[in-house]
């Protein structure tokens, strides 16, 4: 049997051709924290510890999906957002950073206004509406994604968070659809699809080859598509100095600004991401 050293030794051998050593690093760490639930500092400790059959089996397995450049998130089936744990797969997209970023942003703007009503356009595994629904006591979250996966998903991970969403298939661009809520809003908030066709050369394989494309792209002539379709949506749903939050597209947010200014939202306001790129808007109806 491999000691643990030795298996560390495999792993960084197999994948810091393709990762390098930082994120081949990173691996070790979540690996060994998934199978024998260690930490660093165990992982220095117990160096010379044998690991079993099963364990071997199972951290050549996690290897194995990683050197196809498959995401640690789908291979693992979870991933932490907003300090919570959700479950992910292929239906839907892995939440980022900068997401948690947005959420944060909702968050100290409203954390003491109760029972606020929220809807979360296009919830993926839910991770927004959830962190919403957790973060703010009292109010009422909706959720929608037009993919009856991401529903599933979305509904289990916020049974498993012990928060009330209500989830709905629908489809943003679908204005007149009977399935979109008949809601009173205080706050609307999406990530919707932002990355245009031609960016996609620039996407690492691990996003392209395994994330879903439908919560990814849009095309290069129609970038803004679902931005201003949900812009119009709360234009007629949010209550009056309501506010509608995104997550947008660094390179399309002078673009962004000009259509929530041409639709009638005031106090626009762009934010940057820890790495200072814009990468949030938010603008409130009059």
């Amino acid at each position: 049997m491999q000691t643990i050293q030795e298996a560390i030794t495999q792993i960084k051998n197999e994948l810091e051709p393709i990762y390098g050593k930082a994120e081949t690093g990173a691996f070790v760490r979540i690996i060994f924290e998934e199978v024998k639930r260690f930490s660093s500092i165990d992982l220095h400790i117990n160096s010379h510890t044998k690991i079993s059959n099963l364990e071997k089996k199972r951290i050549d397995q996690i290897v194995s999906r990683l050197k196809k450049q498959e995401p640690i998130q789908y291979i693992l089936g979870y991933t932490e957002f907003y300090e919570l744990k959700f479950s992910v797969a292929p239906g839907v997209l892995i939440p980022r950073n900068e997401t948690e970023e947005l959420v944060h942003w909702i968050i100290s703007d409203h954390q003491h206004q109760p029972k606020l009503n929220l809807l979360d356009m296009g919830t993926g595994s839910g991770c927004i509406a959830i962190s919403l629904a957790k973060n703010l006591t009292g109010s009422s979250v909706s959720a929608l994604d037009i993919s009856a996966e991401a529903i599933q998903i979305a509904s289990a991970n916020a049974q498993s968070n012990k928060v009330s969403v209500k989830f709905i298939e629908a489809d943003i661009l679908q204005p007149n659809s009977t399935n979109l809520p008949n809601l009173s809003l205080d706050v609307v908030v999406s990530n919707p699809p932002y990355v245009t066709e031609s960016e996609k050369e620039l996407m690492l394989p691990n996003v392209l080859e395994h994330e879903p494309h439908l919560a990814l792209f849009v095309a290069d002539d129609n970038a803004l598509l679902f931005y201003r379709a949900i812009a119009q949506f709360s234009l007629n749903k949010l209550k009056p100095g309501g506010l509608l939050y995104f997550e947008i597209n660094e390179a399309k947010a002078n673009e962004t600004v000009e259509m929530l200014n041409n639709l009638g939202f005031t106090d626009i306001e762009v934010r940057k991401d820890l790495n200072g790129r814009d990468r949030m808007i938010k603008g409130r109806k009059l």
